[in-house]
């Protein structure tokens, strides 16, 4: 086949074995099911309830064993052939043998639901029925066990609520009903939380009368089966927390100003953020749950023999610690081992403990041990100054003993023997202020107190008056107009095509000088759909052999919309794969979905959407990976270099602070620098400089009073003179930033349509030159030409 032909709308030829599909196949659906287990976290387990014994019998309570939510909306939509119920699962479960159900229970919630959606509720949406007590007590004589199922549905565009009885962060009055009725009623209760963010934990943590919690998440096309393998013991659970679990909504930093104005969000905890928070603030300790890097195992483990040293890879110096992880229960599983660093306080102040390495040992048998060999680079320790106090606009090693932890959460560790010491304040990176704070009045420090930070006037939000969501891409009317139909120079003497610059008869600089002005920026716009797409497309220069390129969504699975009759796989959502702590599982889910992306002549996937859980109630926190960084950027890094290993391109985002959905097109983050580039940006660096993602996104909203896709500072700047980013920049859809500006910035494509009339405006009044188009179109070639 040759290059680009799958794109140029050749029919979608099936890519696997002897002609078959690998869009949604047997293998992907499998691989789906098993990242689903591995990413489910057992929060409590007490008095042997889980895993179920087999042949035992169990009464399946809420309506959340039907209306099963497999993952988030807007984006995070997939069109699958079907979705498995934890009911179902449960079903296949007992056709094994393995269990039996109380079956009129559960047709009674089926029925339930089948009616609320004919109603008109939504999947997900629906509201929690009374038990009937004949029902209830049928259920009981039938079985002492029950298992208690409770979903949520959150998406695109709108946020979370945290109001006690909401429904959403906290239990529904009905809910709360049908749980005070079952734990009255049965000795032995089980509970499957179908949640694609963190929810209330304190009705179940101290409750006597629940034994077991699982955190099932949300897990995807097969996820109510997988389900039913960690509940039966098929498999053990082996997922940890990513998120800090705490005992209410307003224990979270955040939650002070998360809602105070639609038109901006104040960071003040600074960098202070999840477990930082929680482990560093004096008082906050209290507050936790669950914390950070908690997962329960139906077995237990050893982690001995812990050691570290100073050691230099090929000039760099690196931490290594090594521990030893034995099972030392009675039946297979995995752990997950977690160093963490201290850092002293010094003129900066630090989080108590920061997450540095993570490995997960293989399945392990009982008995069995592996040895576990963990590194830290010293220099990733280095905090930001970005008020001077050590050296300004640098990272700096403050002076001082640096200890290590490790173990198999933020609380249960063991502090190391060897400490890292600086006896000097020592500046590891040099950069400038960049993206930072005009309107932040002040931020937290680790004593709990707060420092000012100085405030200029606020200049306005320069916002373009011809915005409108959801127009459709167009190419400019050039004809006649002399600026548009101008061309560069050193244009080659034979007309070119794209392909000549594959193979070098003509360079880039070359091809790009036969266009005219108009033709340039018409490749700087989004393009029209074709084939089975729906976000549209880039390039589309026939006349000069550039195909049109088209993207799709989303963050849990190639999204083709049900029109178009072609049903793909549906993976766990992004917070589960991160809980898996496996960067191998998500890497093969990246590499699948690049699969079934290629088969259905789709050329980048707009995902890992990686953004921080600043706070719970962000709607789109199923699409992210976690409160730390770290996770968020070694996730992200495997799920690019998966994608890109079947020469798809990955397209990560929202680049960056999008941690709030509500007027997300025109709200303002204030954030310090150093926070931005500890917390906010930090998991994109990582993403960047491991897997060098073919192109990024930017986000909607603003960063400290200006656009992201308008920052030259983000985009130029930081993204690719201090990460060396080598790949396209895009708008997210219909932003509300002017593209000439964007273009100034470095923010090469804009989606879905692109203002071309503007553009050519703005080139004609002397803002925008023709060398920063080529600039940027170049860019958008160099991606095209990557794909095969």
């Amino acid at each position: 086949m040759e290059k680009w032909t799958r794109i140029a709308h050749q029919p979608c030829l099936p890519m696997g074995k002897d002609g078959r599909l690998v869009t949604a196949c047997e293998e992907h659906i499998r691989l789906s099911r098993t990242a689903a287990t591995e990413g489910m976290v057992l929060l409590k387990n007490e008095g042997g309830v889980l895993p179920l014994k087999r042949g035992s019998k169990a009464a399946v309570f809420g309506k959340g064993q039907i209306d099963y939510v497999r993952g988030g909306g807007g984006s995070g939509e997939v069109t699958t052939s079907y979705t498995r119920n934890i009911y179902e699962g449960l079903k296949i479960k007992e056709a094994e043998g393995k269990l039996q159900i109380f079956d009129a229970l559960s047709h009674f919630y089926e029925e339930n639901v089948k009616q609320q959606y004919v109603q008109g509720k939504e999947n997900g949406k629906t509201v929690e029925p009374a038990v009937p007590e004949e029902l209830l007590q049928a259920a009981r004589r039938f079985t002492d066990t029950a298992v208690i199922t409770i979903c949520r549905f959150s998406g695109e565009g709108w946020d979370r609520k945290g109001i006690p009885g909401d429904g959403d962060f906290y239990l529904s009055p009905q809910e709360q009903a049908m749980v005070d009725a079952v734990t009255s009623a049965f000795p032995r209760v089980a509970v499957v939380l179908d949640v694609g963010g963190m929810v209330d934990s304190a009705w179940f943590k101290d409750n006597d009368r629940i034994q077991s919690v699982l955190l099932a998440w949300q897990a995807g096309i097969e996820g109510g089966l997988a389900v039913a393998d960690i509940l039966c013991g098929d498999v053990n659970p082996s997922g940890k927390l990513v998120d800090t679990f705490a005992g209410s909504f307003d224990d979270y930093p955040s939650s002070a100003n998360f809602n105070e104005s639609e038109d901006y969000v104040e960071y003040t905890e600074d960098i202070y953020v999840g477990y930082r928070y929680f482990e560093t603030i004096p008082g906050a300790a209290e507050k936790v749950n669950y914390p950070f890097g908690y997962g329960l195992s139906y077995t237990s483990f050893a982690i001995e023999g812990v050691s570290a040293q100073l050691q230099e890879m090929n000039g760099v110096a690196q931490i290594v610690a090594q521990a030893s992880v034995t099972n030392t229960g009675s039946m297979a599983g995995k752990e997950v081992v977690q160093l963490y660093y201290s850092a002293p306080q010094g003129k900066l102040g630090k989080p108590a403990k920061v997450l540095g390495a993570f490995a997960k040992t293989r399945c392990l048998q009982p008995g069995e041990t592996q040895k576990v060999t963990l590194n830290l680079t010293v220099d990733s320790m280095a905090s930001y100054d970005d008020t001077g106090k050590v050296a300004k606009s640098a990272y700096v090693m403050e002076a001082g003993e640096y200890a290590f932890h490790l173990g198999n959460s933020v609380r249960n560790t063991v502090e190391l023997s060897y400490r890292y010491v600086e006896k000097e304040d020592r500046v590891t990176l040099q950069l400038q202020e960049r993206v930072a704070p005009v309107l932040l009045k002040e931020r937290m420090l680790s004593d709990g107190s707060y420092e000012a930070l100085p405030v200029q006037p606020d200049c306005g939000i320069d916002m373009s008056p011809d915005f409108m969501e959801g127009k459709p891409p167009y190419k400019g009317n050039w004809a006649g107009d002399a600026v548009a139909q101008a061309v560069g120079e050193g244009a080659p003497a034979e007309k070119a095509m794209l392909i000549d610059v594959v193979n070098g008869k003509v360079t880039m600089e070359q091809f790009l000088a036969q266009l005219t002005n108009g033709q340039l920026i018409d490749l700087l716009c989004g393009q029209p759909n074709t084939g089975v797409a729906n976000t549209f497309g880039m390039g589309n220069l026939p006349e000069y052999g550039v195909p049109n390129l088209m993207t799709a969504d989303g963050p849990a699975g190639v999204r083709i919309r049900p029109s178009m009759g072609v049903c793909t796989t549906a993976w766990p959502c992004a917070t589960l794969l991160a809980c898996s702590w496996n960067p191998d599982i998500v890497y093969e889910v990246g590499a699948a979905g690049a699969r079934e992306m290629k088969e259905n002549n789709l050329g980048v996937w707009l995902t890992p959407a990686m953004n921080i859980h600043r706070s719970p109630l962000c709607g789109r926190n199923f699409e992210y990976y976690s409160e730390d960084p770290l996770i968020a950027g070694k996730m992200a890094a495997a799920k690019v270099n998966g994608i890109q290993s079947e020469h798809i391109g990955a397209s990560v985002k929202h680049f960056a602070c999008n941690n709030k959905e509500t007027n997300r097109k025109a709200s303002d983050s204030r954030v310090s620098e150093r926070a931005l580039r500890e917390i906010y940006l930090k998991g994109f660096e990582i993403a960047v400089k491991e897997a060098q993602p073919w192109t990024l996104m930017t986000c909607y909203n603003l960063i400290n009073g200006r656009y992201a896709s308008e920052r030259e500072d983000l985009l130029a700047g930081i993204l690719r003179e201090e990460w060396g980013f080598e790949g396209m920049v895009t708008t997210d859809w219909w932003n509300k930033a002017y593209q000439y500006k964007e273009i100034k910035a470095g923010n090469d494509l804009k989606m879905g349509s692109g203002d071309p009339d503007e553009v050519l405006a703005a080139l004609k009044e002397g803002k925008v030159t023709r060398a920063e188009i080529e600039t940027c179109a170049a860019r958008i070639l160099e991606t095209i030409m990557k794909l095969d």
